[in-house]
C-alpha cells in the first residue's frame, strides 16, 4: 500500500468514528440505548464474584489517570533516550494530552449522569464519554502504533497488538461492572478517543511523507 492511500484509508477511519459517536451521542437519551445499556449491565454484572471484582477493580486503576500519567511518562522517556524520536514523541504527547482534554470538553457538554443500579465503587464526575475507556484506548493505541514501527517480526507485532486490545477491553469493561458506567458510555468513550487518535496518525503521516519529499527535492537540487 502507498504512503498517500494509507494516509486517505486512516482519514477515512477518523471519520468513520466520528459518524458513529454522534449516532451513539444523539441517542443516550433514547428508550433503545437505555435497554441496550440495561441487558449488557445485567450480563457483565452478573458474572459478579469477589474475585473477579477484585480483577476488575485492578484493571480500572490501571486506567485510571494516575496510571496513565504515569506510564505515559515512562513510555515518554523510553521514546527519547531509548527510540530518540522526536516526531513520535510530539505524536505521543499530542494524543494523550489531547484525548484528556477531550474527554473533559465532551463530559462538560452532554453532561450524563452516572448509573446508580449497583455500584462497587464510588464516581463523581459525569458519565458520557467514558475517560478510563477514552484514555485506556489512545495510551494502547499509541504504543502499539508506536511500538509496531521498531519491531522486526510478526510474531512480535501480533503479540503487542494483542496485548493492546486487551488492556484496552479489559479497563472498559471494568468500568460496566463496577457500576461507574453504561456500555454506551464505554462504546462512545472508544469512538471519541478513535476520532482524536486516527486524526493524530493521518497528520503524522502526512508530515514524515512531507520531510521525506522534501529530502528527497533537495538530494535531486543538490
Amino acid at each position: 500500500m502507498i504512503p498517500k492511500l494509507k494516509i486517505t484509508f486512516v482519514l477515512i477511519l477518523s471519520i468513520l468514528a466520528l459518524l458513529c459517536f454522534s449516532v451513539i451521542a444523539s441517542i443516550i437519551q433514547g428508550k433503545w440505548i437505555a435497554q441496550f445499556d440495561q441487558a449488557l449491565i445485567s450480563v457483565i454484572q452478573g458474572l459478579e464474584s469477589p474475585e473477579l471484582t477484585v480483577f476488575m477493580k485492578v484493571f480500572t486503576f490501571i486506567g485510571s489517570g494516575t496510571m496513565v500519567v504515569i506510564l505515559s511518562l515512562s513510555f515518554i522517556l523510553f521514546i527519547y533516550f531509548v527510540l530518540h524520536h522526536r516526531l513520535e514523541l510530539i505524536f505521543f504527547i499530542v494524543v494523550i494530552a489531547g484525548t484528556g482534554l477531550f474527554n473533559y470538553l465532551l463530559k462538560l457538554y452532554f453532561a450524563r449522569q452516572r448509573p446508580d443500579l449497583h455500584r462497587l465503587i464510588q464516581e463523581t464526575s459525569y458519565s458520557f464519554p467514558s475517560g478510563h475507556s477514552m484514555e485506556a484506548f489512545a495510551l494502547y493505541t499509541s504504543l502499539a502504533f508506536l511500538l509496531w514501527r521498531h519491531l522486526s517480526t510478526r510474531t512480535g507485532r501480533s503479540i503487542i497488538i494483542m496485548l493492546c486490545i486487551g488492556m484496552i477491553l479489559l479497563i472498559g469493561i471494568s468500568r460496566i461492572y463496577l457500576g461507574v458506567h453504561y456500555p454506551s458510555d464505554v462504546i462512545g468513550g472508544y469512538l471519541a478517543s478513535g476520532i482524536w487518535f486516527t486524526l493524530a496518525v493521518w497528520l503524522f503521516q502526512w508530515y514524515k511523507e512531507y520531510l521525506d519529499y522534501n529530502k528527497k527535492a533537495k538530494r535531486i537540487t543538490s
